[in-house]
């Protein structure tokens, strides 16, 4: 009683009651059940209008900044038509950065909303690598969990395959020719037979178990079984164990947990590349925007506008695929048992009364396999006796059939080591917490992943909707670089002569020679008649 209130359970978290509560819509703006659905038209329908809310920000974004670059280039050529009096004003009033008048007032605005987006991006890359190591953190628990009830499922297929494959061969061999030595003896002719009996009652039996009957069919499709090693089991590692996998890469029938492992693996191993490539990309982005602010490199900031650009369709579509995947995980999380119970995948060559039990793991439940188990343990308890019993009473008389005898004995002691595991990993215990490990890696780690990736990309999106708003005003503002000549001097003849500064004097050396000697040398006389007017 103790261990089975240890069994592990799964209630959904808050977060994935949250996301099962929002309201659906189809095409046709009705509301719709919030069930999960996956294959039904209407349900995908749902997905998509949730989905279509970020192309609707994309454009509001786009909306956005179209009008903050006309509203720039409209008052920088009203600006410009105001004449030269105002950018006097500003310029007699600044230190020579051009930063204390109107102007600069704008300049420095334009820069600081700039640095504020590009902070901004940053804190987002970080939520966006935090929620995508999350994300893999739930997958990987996921394919570990469907790889380890892939081991046990595999590990009951090879031990019922071993089992009756032992049984058959004891029939076909021994047995047999312990029947034609004991022709000449009823009693113990009638118990060997009764053996043979037996023997074929836990091969049927055995042959019943749904879960293995897939691996069955598969194992004893030869009828040649003659030589077969009769060992105890030793179960293969998961990495190894069999799996199913369609040539057409379609699903296969029955559900194969290997299969979905492999393949879910495969998917995770792209999406987290994805993810980390994009948020590489705005974090490059991020970067060379703050380098190109403070080195004031035109050059380099547009082209970090074009990224930026790039960037502002990949966060809002990115956004999008997440908010129909968060949707649609919280109303599978929400009753993942209804969904496995009803899906035809899994009940195919799978009662539904066995699914229940090893999703469920009550202690108020039976197993299902509890009748056919207690069968066929009675049924090699009896062939155990009637071995022991010719063992004591037909040796003796019989001493040619001591060979045969040691033979099924043999048979009969890797059977019931065989069919002792496989009552074990019968119990519901070992698959109920393979399938809620997976759950809680999905809808406990892998929720909260998509979540916060959900939030990357849509603090990433605001910010490059507010660096593309800023950015040409910044750039802009950056001072022309002068014309510098081929001796180094900087050359005037691109500016305009507004702009052009008085160059400094020259003198000759020789009128530098006079004045510093006349300064050097001065007539008293003529300062006093100086001070004396």
């Amino acid at each position: 009683m103790a261990a089975m209130a240890t069994v592990p359970s799964y209630t959904p978290s808050l977060w994935v009651r949250m996301c099962h509560a929002l309201p659906r819509l189809d095409l046709t703006m009705q509301m719709k059940d919030n069930i999960f659905v996956p294959d039904s038209w209407e349900y995908q329908q749902t997905l998509l209008v949730l989905s279509s809310l970020s192309a609707i920000a994309l454009v509001i974004s786009l909306l956005v900044v179209l009008s903050f670059l006309i509203h720039y280039c409209c008052c920088h050529r009203g600006d410009r038509s105001e004449g030269s009096e105002e950018e006097e004003e500003d310029e007699d009033g600044s230190t020579g950065h051009g930063y204390s008048g109107k102007k600069g007032r704008g300049i420095c605005c334009v820069t600081w909303v700039a640095v504020a987006s590009v902070t901004l991006c940053c804190v987002a890359i970080g939520i966006g690598f935090y929620g995508n190591s999350e994300a893999n953190d739930g997958m990987y628990q996921l394919t570990s969990s469907l790889l380890t009830a892939n081991y046990t499922l595999a590990s009951i297929d090879l031990l019922i395959i071993d089992t009756i494959s032992g049984l058959q061969l004891s029939v076909s061999g021994p047995l047999t020719s312990m029947e034609e030595l004991f022709t000449g003896s009823k009693p113990f002719l009638t118990s060997t037979r009764n053996c043979r009996r037996l023997s074929d009652n836990v091969i049927n039996l055995l042959s019943s178990i749904s879960l293995a009957r897939s691996g069955i069919d598969a194992g004893l499709g030869n009828d040649n079984i003659s030589g077969a090693s009769i060992i105890p089991l030793t179960p293969v590692p998961p990495s190894v164990a069999p799996t199913l996998v369609p040539s057409s890469g379609l699903m296969p029938s029955p559900f194969s947990p290997g299969w979905a492992a492999n393949t879910l693996m495969v998917n995770e191993d792209y999406r987290w590349l994805s993810y980390v490539l994009l948020l590489l990309l705005d974090l490059i982005v991020c970067l060379f925007i703050l380098l190109g602010l403070a080195k004031q490199a035109r050059w380099l900031l547009i082209l970090m506008t074009v990224l930026a650009w790039l960037a502002l369709f990949l966060s809002w579509g990115s956004l999008g695929l997440e908010t129909a995947t968060v949707v649609a995980l919280s109303d599978f999380c929400s009753d993942p048992n209804t969904f496995v119970l009803n899906s035809t995948n899994f009940n195919t060559g799978t009662s539904s009364d066995v699914l229940d039990y090893y999703l469920t793991c009550s202690r108020r439940m039976n197993s299902p396999f509890q009748q056919v188990l207690t069968q066929s343990q009675r049924a090699l308890s009896n062939i155990h006796t009637h071995l022991s019993s010719l063992d004591r009473n037909a040796l003796t008389q019989f001493p040619k059939a001591e060979k045969s005898l040691r033979e099924v004995q043999q048979i009969l002691n890797s059977t019931e080591g065989n069919f002792h595991q496989l009552v074990a990993l019968l119990n519901c215990r070992g698959l109920n917490k393979d399938y809620i490990d997976s759950l809680k890696g999905l809808c406990y780690d892998g929720m909260e992943g998509l979540l916060y990736l959900s939030l990357y990309s849509f603090l990433s999106a605001l910010a490059f909707t507010a660096i593309l708003c800023s950015l040409p005003g910044a750039w802009r503002s950056f001072p022309r670089t002068p014309n510098v000549s081929s001796n180094g001097n900087p050359g005037y003849e691109s500016l305009p002569l507004t702009d052009r500064q008085s160059p400094p004097p020259s003198y000759s050396p020789s009128m530098l020679t006079g004045y510093g000697g006349s300064q050097s040398h001065p007539n008293p006389a003529h300062s006093r008649n100086l001070y004396s007017r």
